[in-house]
C-alpha cells in the first residue's frame, strides 16, 4: 500500500524511519527497567538544555541541581520571550524545526519549536496509539470535527493537509440543523472509518442523530471508532455517542506542545504517553502528591532538544490512578484548567465542571439544550448562555438553581440567556466555564 501520510512527513524532513526504530526500542523496554529509562532520559534532556540553551540555563542558575525536585517548574510566563532566544545551540535554522503555537486556552498563545526527530516521534506515537483500534493513518479515512482558518491561504492549506491525511473536515463554526444534516449526508456517501475531533461538536452531532432516531453505523457501515479530544468527555456524553454512533468511543488528552499525553487504552484506562513524556502531579508548592491525589499536571518532553519543556506546568489539574506504574501511568481524571475554578462568597472553591452536574438533570432528561457556557462575573453572579430549540421554562430554571444550592451554595445570582449559537474560541473549542473575576 502506498503510504501517503508517511511520505508527506518525510518530504517535510521528518526522519520517520529513525523515529519508528527508536520508538520500537522504547516499547521493548521491560517494566522492571523502565524507571532506569525515564531517569536516564530526564537526566539527558536536562543536561543538554543546561549546556546548550541560554534561556534554560538562566532559569536554572549557575549550577544544575542534583535532585530532580529542585529543578524549576516552568510556566507559560517563562516563555514570554522571542522564540529565537529560546532555541538551543544547533537548532537556530528554522528548517530544522517544527514550529507551532498553543491554542491560547489559558491566555495568550505561545509560539514554540520541536526538533524534527522529536516531532517524528510524536507522529509515530499517535500512529501506535491509534493502531490499538485498527486505525492506520496511511489508510483509514477520518471524519474530522475541527475548526478551520477562514482566510483563503490558511483554509486551502488545511484542506490540502486533510486530503493528504485521508481526512474530511467538518467545520464546527456552523452546527445548525441544516449543517448537521449535510454532515449526515456526507457520512451516508463516504466510507469513514473513524471520527476525530472536539468533544462538544461531536456530542451535538450525536444529539442531532438521536432526534432523527438514527444510529450512524447503520448508514455508514465502515465506521469503527470515535476519538474525542480537546474538551472534557463526560460519562453520559460517552454513553450518548456510543449509542448513536454504534461504535467504541475513546478519549485523547493532548497538547500542541507534546501531542498525545494520554489516550484510552484497550482496557478502557487513560494511559499516559510515558514513551515520550514524563508526567508529574504536584501540589501548590511544586512537591509530588501521592498517587490518587489531585494536583497540577507538570510535563517534561524527553526528546525535544530544540526547545526546553522541562517540568512545564501545562495548566491542568489531574489525578494519577494508584494502579499506575512507571511504564503505564494511568490518568484517573483531568479536573480542568487552572482558570476554570469557581470562587464563592463563602470562600469555597469548586471546579467549573461542577456546573455539568448542576445542569445535567435538565440536559440529560430533555434534549432541548444543545450547548451551554457559563461565565462567572462576580463572586456571587453567574451568566448562563445556552443554545436550545425552545427557551428554558421557569420550572427548569428553578431546578438548576436548586441544584446549584446543593452543589455550590445558596444565595447565588444567575441570568439565563438563550442564543442562536454559542461562541467558540478561534480554534473552535467551547469553553464551558470561564471565570472573569
Amino acid at each position: 500500500m502506498f503510504n501517503v501520510f508517511d511520505l508527506a512527513q518525510r518530504l517535510k524532513g521528518f526522519p520517520m524511519e529513525r523515529a519508528k526504530e527508536a520508538y520500537e526500542h522504547i516499547l521493548s523496554i521491560p517494566e522492571a527497567q523502565y524507571d532506569n529509562y525515564l531517569n536516564r532520559k530526564k537526566d539527558e534532556i536536562v543536561k543538554f538544555h543546561f549546556q546548550n540553551n541560554d534561556f534554560y540555563r538562566n532559569l536554572v542558575g549557575d549550577n544544575l541541581p542534583e535532585d530532580w525536585q529542585d529543578l524549576p517548574v516552568m510556566t507559560k510566563r517563562d516563555y514570554q520571550k522571542s522564540l529565537e532566544s529560546r532555541l538551543s545551540v544547533g537548532f537556530e535554522n528554522q528548517r530544522q524545526l517544527h514550529i507551532n503555537k498553543t491554542s491560547g486556552s489559558t491566555g495568550t498563545p505561545m509560539i514554540f519549536a520541536v526538533d524534527k526527530f522529536a516531532h517524528a516521534l510524536t507522529w509515530v506515537n499517535i500512529s501506535h496509539k491509534y493502531g490499538w483500534y485498527g486505525i492506520d493513518l496511511n489508510a483509514s479515512r477520518q471524519a474530522r470535527f475541527y475548526g478551520i482558518p477562514k482566510d483563503f491561504i490558511g483554509y486551502r492549506k488545511e484542506r490540502l493537509k486533510d486530503f493528504i491525511g485521508k481526512r474530511y473536515r467538518f467545520s464546527i463554526f456552523d452546527l445548525s440543523d441544516k449543517a448537521l444534516q449535510k454532515i449526515l449526508d456526507k457520512f451516508k456517501a463516504t466510507p469513514f472509518e473513524y471520527i476525530n475531533g472536539y468533544t462538544s461538536a461531536i456530542v451535538l452531532f450525536a444529539q442531532f442523530l438521536k432526534s432523527k432516531e438514527i444510529v450512524l453505523k447503520e448508514v455508514c457501515p465502515s465506521l469503527r471508532l470515535c476519538i474525542t479530544t480537546a474538551e472534557m468527555l463526560f460519562d453520559k456524553d460517552k454513553e450518548l455517542l456510543e449509542k448513536q454512533f454504534g461504535v467504541r468511543v475513546v478519549n485523547e488528552y493532548g497538547a500542541s506542545e507534546f501531542g498525545i499525553m494520554g489516550f484510552t487504552n484497550p482496557k478502557n484506562k487513560w494511559q499516559v504517553n510515558s514513551e515520550l513524556i514524563f508526567l508529574e502531579i504536584l501540589d501548590k508548592n511544586n512537591k509530588p502528591v501521592p498517587l490518587g491525589a489531585e494536583g497540577k499536571i507538570v510535563v517534561t518532553s524527553l526528546y525535544n532538544k530544540a526547545h526546553p519543556f522541562i517540568r512545564y506546568e501545562i495548566g491542568d489539574f489531574g489525578v494519577l490512578d494508584p494502579e499506575s506504574t512507571s511504564k503505564k501511568p494511568i490518568l484517573k481524571n483531568v479536573l480542568g484548567r487552572t482558570n476554570d475554578f469557581i470562587l464563592l462568597p463563602s470562600g469555597k472553591k469548586a471546579s467549573g465542571l461542577t456546573f455539568y452536574y448542576v445542569t445535567k438533570s435538565i440536559i440529560q432528561n430533555d434534549g432541548n439544550i444543545q450547548e451551554f457556557v457559563i461565565k462567572q462575573t462576580a463572586l456571587d453572579t453567574f451568566e448562563f448562555y445556552y443554545k436550545s430549540k425552545v427557551s428554558l421554562t421557569s420550572n427548569q430554571i428553578a431546578v438548576i438553581k436548586a441544584a446549584a444550592n446543593t452543589y455550590l451554595e445558596p444565595g447565588l445570582k444567575y441570568t439565563f440567556t438563550r442564543q442562536e449559537s454559542i461562541k467558540r474560541t478561534t480554534s473552535g473549542k467551547i469553553k464551558q466555564f470561564e471565570s472573569l473575576i
